[in-house]
C-alpha cells in the first residue's frame, strides 16, 4: 500500500478549505450531471466511468487567503491521489475519477490562479507514477488540442484519474519532460513526497525548477513564473 507525507506534514492552513460533500457520484451542491453528460463526448471512458459509479466529486469551499487555499487544494489533491493509486492495477482501475471541485471566491484571486500551482505540483508529482491531474474553470469554455470545444464546467474543479498512456502525453506538448515521465509512468510504491519539503511554500518554491523555458521575448525574459496553461 502507498502511503504519502501528507497527513504527517504540518498543516498550519487546515480549515482554509471546508468540506461541503464527501466523495459521491452525485453531488448535491452543485449540479454536474448535465455537464459530465455532455463530457461523454470528449472522453471516452467518461461514459463508463458514470455506469459503474467510479466518477465521484468531493466538495469543497474555501475559506482562507489564497496562500492557505493553494496549500490545502495540494493537500486534497495529494490524498486523492495516494487513495487512487493502489485501486489502479484493480478491475476497472482505469475508470476511476476523483473530482476535487472548489466552490467559493477568494477576494482578488481567480479560480485559475488558486489551482495552477497545485495543479501544476501534482501534475509532477504523480505522473510518473501513472496518475493524471486535469483543470477546469467555473464558467470557461475550453478548447482541446485539436480544437474542439467542450462545454463550460458548472464549478472549478481538478480531476484525478489513471494515465492513459498512449493519449495523455499529447496533453502535454508545452511540457516535453512531463509528457515523457508520463508515457514512461510505473507505480513502483515509491514515497513521491520522499525528497521534497512538506510545507506548501517550500514545495512551491521546489516546483519552479520544473517550470518549462519561457520563449524569449523583450518583455518576458527568463524562465516563467506561474506554471504553463497547457492541456488538462
Amino acid at each position: 500500500m502507498t502511503t504519502g507525507r501528507t497527513s504527517a506534514a504540518p498543516r498550519p492552513t487546515a480549515g482554509a478549505l471546508r468540506l461541503v460533500e464527501t466523495s459521491t457520484t452525485r453531488p448535491r451542491t452543485v449540479d454536474i450531471s448535465d455537464y459530465a453528460r455532455q463530457m461523454t463526448a470528449h472522453c471516452p471512458y467518461l461514459a463508463p466511468s458514470r455506469q459503474q459509479g467510479l466518477t465521484t466529486w468531493t466538495v469543497y469551499r474555501a475559506d482562507g487567503d489564497s496562500e492557505a487555499v493553494q496549500a490545502e487544494l495540494f493537500h486534497a489533491g495529494a490524498q486523492a491521489a495516494e487513495w487512487l493509486r493502489p485501486l489502479l492495477n484493480r478491475p476497472h482501475g482505469v475508470l476511476r475519477c476523483e473530482n476535487i471541485v472548489l466552490l467559493g471566491d477568494v477576494p482578488g484571486t481567480r479560480h485559475r490562479d488558486l489551482l495552477a500551482w497545485p495543479h501544476w505540483v501534482l501534475k509532477n508529482l504523480y505522473g510518473p507514477v501513472g496518475v493524471m491531474f486535469g483543470k477546469f474553470y467555473a464558467g470557461e469554455e475550453e478548447v482541446t488540442a485539436a480544437g474542439h470545444r467542450i462545454p463550460a464546467a458548472p464549478a472549478s474543479f481538478l480531476p484525478v484519474r489513471a494515465a492513459v498512456r498512449r493519449r495523455d502525453p499529447r496533453f502535454l506538448s508545452a511540457t516535453p519532460d512531463l509528457a515523457a515521465a508520463l508515457a514512461a509512468a510505473d507505480d513502483d510504491g515509491r514515497d513521491v513526497f520522499e525528497h521534497i519539503p512538506t510545507e506548501w511554500t517550500e514545495i512551491r518554491t521546489w516546483a519552479r525548477h520544473l517550470l518549462p523555458p519561457a520563449k524569449p521575448s523583450p518583455s518576458s525574459p527568463g524562465t516563467p513564473a506561474s506554471p504553463p496553461r497547457s492541456s488538462s
